[in-house]
């Protein structure tokens, strides 16, 4: 790597938005001789709230390690692992995704990339939208890579993403 202070920095959630930017990422980093910076974030079930009322080291120490599995999981389903033509740093960071990643993305050089995602209106209410935040907050370049076609179906039929997860369970466990 010629510059090692040119980071592409993608958020990963295991979600299928997530998977495709994160293939997006390893096409940015070859394209601009970059680091990959995988970013997977998580809170304590209940909130932050509810762990400063009763905190709990183990159980803490249980979700950060679930979610460093979760992003190792995220490699092997979007590209079979991490490739070997690449520098990648793998970071489990506590926190929301959107303010996590900016302020991860601190770099003049930085691009952060982020799944545009296809969750509905009443998800974004209650929830937000990783992306929108970091496009109105984000001081780099944000890519933000919209859904797939295939996506887009599932997303929006659920029962055929179940058959679909179903039919796949059965392929690896050998069963037609």
């Amino acid at each position: 790597m010629e510059d090692a202070s040119h980071r592409i920095i993608v958020g990963v959630s295991g979600s299928l938005g997530s998977l495709h930017a994160l293939r997006r990422a390893v096409v940015e980093a070859r394209l601009r001789d970059s680091v990959v910076w995988s970013v997977i974030t998580w809170v304590p079930q209940g909130g932050e709230a509810a762990n400063r009322r009763m905190p709990c080291p183990d159980l803490l120490r249980l979700w950060r390690d679930a979610a460093a599995q979760r992003l190792c999981t995220a490699w092997l389903e979007a590209l079979g692992g991490i490739p070997n033509d690449l520098e990648v740093n793998l970071v489990v960071l506590r926190g929301t995704p959107g303010p996590r990643l900016v302020q991860l993305a601190d770099r003049e050089h930085d691009m952060l990339v982020v799944g545009a995602g296809t969750s509905g209106a009443l998800r974004r209410l209650v929830k937000g939208s990783v992306s929108r935040y970091c496009l109105s907050r984000a001081q780099c370049p944000v890519l933000t890579v919209p859904p797939t076609l295939a996506q887009r179906r599932l997303e929006h039929h659920p029962l055929a993403r179940r058959r679909i997860v179903r039919d796949l369970a059965r392929h690896d466990a050998g069963r037609p």
